[in-house]
């Protein structure tokens, strides 16, 4: 009962912070066109099933790259590191994964698609490392290390694509990736559809759920369930009193940023191996908003990788439910700033517990003196 309770507790600055996002929301809908405010909350709010069993796929489909850098920023967080360089780790491994699935054409069966997920993993694993390297042994605070590392991911991938083989020059972006290298359907497709007479309207969504879901299972159980997570949650608590007690700092810090790129690369390969979603590496001056979004979701979902599922369908609900307010004539980007108060007052909200778990301590502590000198003789 006692664990229901703090749950509760940990969730409500994230609940209160959805309402509270939403209904400023409804201001800038009433400000933007006052008479559809109300189908315009109605829209954002219906998400995925504004478009019915497709919608519903798509919103799975942009919630699986989202839910593993949630997870990538998440699993930094409580390791005491702020990895805000998701979106660089994400494009290297996307780039690394289209690049392996378009060369490794020798690859037989299920490998064809298994080994360009886990190449990207890898190659996000190295970016992460990267951080880790320079904050172990170096001192570099790793929010300069990753926004660096970020821009130089986008321009060296940019050059990459456009450098190779891999580059169509009338579309200015990569070549398709081979079926054979999709993730598969899993059955999904047959569940999200749309069925108009002969025409088979089909969803994105793909196995990639799984593994994002999947994923996040294994890294609840690493951090709560084996002595390797406690020791990183150690390190991020207090570094001094975990280097006493015989724990690595170096190798801690490396070890967090590696795992965190690891998760932004997987991220980055289920985006651009996803069939039937016509994602393609586009040679432009943009970060993978995946990568700043995944920061978000870890906000609300408090780093917790079972929340930050939830978290991540959340978002990526109300942002496939924004996705159809142009039809109300309503500008697309308000979504983004519905989203953007959310996290405001997230952390506006965290703020507010901290304080108040602060004050209510300090009351705990001052009430046993104050009846101690009540008892005294006098």
């Amino acid at each position: 009962m006692k664990k229901v309770r703090k749950s509760l507790f940990s969730a409500t600055p994230s609940v209160l912070a959805i309402v509270a996002g939403l209904a400023a929301g409804v201001i800038i809908l009433l400000i933007s066109n006052p008479a559809r405010a109300w189908e315009g909350l109605l829209t954002i709010l219906r998400g995925g099933w504004n478009n019915d069993m497709k919608g519903v796929g798509q919103v799975l489909y942009y919630a699986t790259p989202i839910i593993l850098t949630g997870l990538s920023v998440g699993f930094a967080f409580k390791t005491g590191m702020f990895n805000i360089g998701a979106a660089g780790q994400l494009m290297v491994g996307g780039f690394v994964s289209i690049y392996v699935a378009v060369t490794w054409t020798f690859l037989p069966g299920a490998l064809h698609w298994i080994v360009p997920l886990v190449m990207g993993m890898l190659a996000g694993m190295a970016w992460g490392m990267l951080v880790g390297i320079f904050k172990a042994f170096l001192n570099v605070h790793e929010v300069i290390t990753s926004i660096m590392l970020n821009y130089i991911a986008m321009y060296g991938v940019n050059f990459l694509v456009k450098n190779s083989h891999l580059y169509d020059m009338l579309r200015n972006q990569t070549v398709n990736v081979p079926a054979g290298s999709m993730l598969p359907k899993a059955g999904l497709d047959q569940i999200f559809l749309i069925m108009k007479g002969n025409f088979r309207d089909v969803s994105s969504v793909n196995a990639g759920i799984f593994i994002a879901v999947g994923v996040a299972v294994v890294i609840y159980i690493l951090l709560e369930k084996t002595i390797f997570g406690f020791e990183l949650r150690a390190v991020g608590h207090n570094r001094h009193a975990s280097r006493y007690a015989g724990i690595s700092e170096k190798k801690a810090i490396i070890t967090s940023m590696a795992i965190a790129g690891a998760l932004s690369g997987i991220a980055g390969a289920t985006m651009y191996l996803a069939p039937a979603s016509g994602m393609h590496m586009h040679v432009e001056e943009v970060l993978a908003a995946q990568g700043f979004n995944g920061i978000a979701v870890a906000l609300l979902g408090l780093s917790n990788p079972i929340g930050i599922i939830f978290t991540g369908l959340f978002v990526a609900h109300i942002t496939v439910g924004g996705s159809y307010l142009q039809s109300l004539r309503y500008m697309k980007e308000i979504i983004d700033v519905i989203i953007g108060l959310i996290i405001y007052f997230s952390a506006f909200s965290l703020l507010m517990r901290d304080v108040l778990r602060n004050i209510r301590k300090k009351q705990k502590h001052a009430e046993p003196e104050v009846q101690g000198k009540e008892e005294q003789p006098v």
